[in-house]
Formats: structure tokens, C-alpha cells, sequence
């Protein structure tokens, strides 16, 4: 099987940025991925990781979906259908009000209101640990099957994707290693899914119903794997995949 897709996302649920390469280090999330994060008014943050009911996030607000982004050194423009591109410092607080002001009209009125920009001595991902997330081309083509129409992988805000073997292969894949170029991981746990992968990323609007396709077809919500960098090493777009 191939590496098809390499893709981080700078800012928690706030745009994501394909790569054609990346160097991976043992114990690290994918570099620079969810580096920062989008703290709300609600938020109770300890220091360091946080989960995500602290954060703005596409599960709440749908049209964050939408937003595509690029990392700079540490500036980032971020992109979005309705609004003029935004280029700032997610580190400088000086520039959080351009922010702010920018995500304000994609930010539902009814929800806790984003507030300020956090960081962590590792990528704020969904898991405690520091992880990269592997999803698999066949069990999106099932998925979009048993929808009815072809849905995006910017849905599963993945890091790698794989044209995998067999739909929900990823899933035999817990407690084993996988070399990808360079790269070995280890397949550590299922990803449970939320709302966001409701969302269409071209419009930011809800379309359908990807979680109850799941429950239904098979039982649960999952969809992709969290892995653990075991070996560092330098990954590219088409690399070969290969289960230890």
C-alpha cells in the first residue's frame, strides 16, 4: 500500500495544510500539528494537554471546517470560502483581535465564545499521548458507499492516509507496527468520531450524516487509528506502507 497524503493542521480545527514530506520524531506528534489551539470563554485548561471540550472546534461551529491554512515559520494565513485570508502570529498577542475579529462571523451565537490561543509542549490532538493518525482510502470509499455520495477526507482531519488493503483494515493493525518510508509507528486505538465529519469542508455547512451511517452499518463510530512514532525518520507523498 502508498502514502497518498501527508497533512497537518496548525491550529486546532482551524485549517489544515497538505505536505508533500515531513520528518517524524520517536514520541512526537507529526510536527507542528495542532500547535496551537483555540481556547473559549468556557474553557477549564490545566497546564501543558488539554481534551477538546476546552476548544473551538468543528464539532460546534461547522463552518471552521471550511478553513484551509498555511504555516510559515510561525505565522499562519488561513483561508476561508467567505472571508478575506487572515495572516498572523498565533504566538504574538498583538495580532489574537485580527484573529478574533476573523473567526467571529464563522463562530455560532449560541456556543461559548473563543477567547484566546493556547500552545503545549505537544500537539493538542484529540489523544493524551502525542499521536499521528493514520485513515485508510478503502473504508472512506465504504463510508461514501453506504452515504450515497463521495465524501472528502478533509472530514477526518487525518495526518497520513493510506490506500489500504480492505476497508477498516487500519483496525487489525492495533498493537502492530507499521513502516512508512523511513518511519516506523505503532497502531495504538480506534478514533471515535464526532460531528465534525457531518460537515462538508468545501461549504462548512452540515450534510450528512456520518455517524449514523456508521452505527448503523457497523456498529460504532470509529474511523482511522491513532499511532505512536516508534522510529523517526523522514516520510514522503507515494512512500510504501507496510504492516510489521
Amino acid at each position: 500500500m502508498r502514502l497518498t497524503r501527508i497533512c497537518r493542521h496548525p491550529i486546532k480545527a482551524h485549517g489544515r495544510e497538505d505536505l508533500a514530506s515531513v520528518l517524524l520524531s520517536v514520541g512526537a506528534c507529526l510536527p507542528d500539528d495542532r500547535r496551537w489551539a483555540v481556547a473559549h470563554e468556557a474553557a477549564k485548561l490545566v497546564p501543558g494537554w488539554n481534551p477538546c471540550n476546552n476548544f473551538h472546534r468543528g464539532a460546534k461551529a461547522p463552518q471552521l471546517m471550511a478553513i484551509t491554512a498555511e504555516l510559515a515559520g510561525d505565522q499562519v494565513t488561513l483561508h476561508h470560502p467567505d472571508q478575506p485570508d487572515l495572516t498572523f502570529c498565533p504566538d504574538d498577542p498583538t495580532d489574537l483581535s485580527a484573529f478574533l475579529t476573523w473567526i467571529a462571523p464563522l463562530s455560532p451565537t449560541d456556543r461559548a465564545a473563543p477567547t484566546h490561543i493556547v500552545t503545549a509542549n505537544q500537539g493538542m490532538t484529540d489523544s493524551p499521548f502525542p499521536s499521528v493518525s493514520i485513515l485508510n482510502h478503502r473504508s472512506l470509499d465504504a463510508l461514501s458507499a453506504l452515504v450515497g455520495q463521495a465524501l472528502s477526507p478533509d472530514r477526518f482531519r487525518g495526518n497520513l492516509w493510506l490506500n489500504g488493503p480492505a476497508a477498516f483494515a487500519e483496525f487489525d493493525w492495533i498493537g502492530r507496527d507499521i513502516q512508512i518510508g523511513d518511519a516506523v509507528l505503532t497502531v495504538k486505538e480506534r478514533i471515535t468520531r464526532c460531528r465534525a465529519t457531518m460537515t462538508n469542508p468545501e461549504t462548512g455547512r452540515v450534510d450528512v450524516d456520518t455517524l449514523d451511517a456508521l452505527e448503523a452499518a457497523y456498529g460504532h463510530k470509529d474511523f482511522g487509528v491513532y499511532a505512536v512514532v516508534k522510529t523517526g525518520g523522514t516520510i514522503f507523498v507515494n512512500d510504501e506502507g507496510t504492516v510489521l
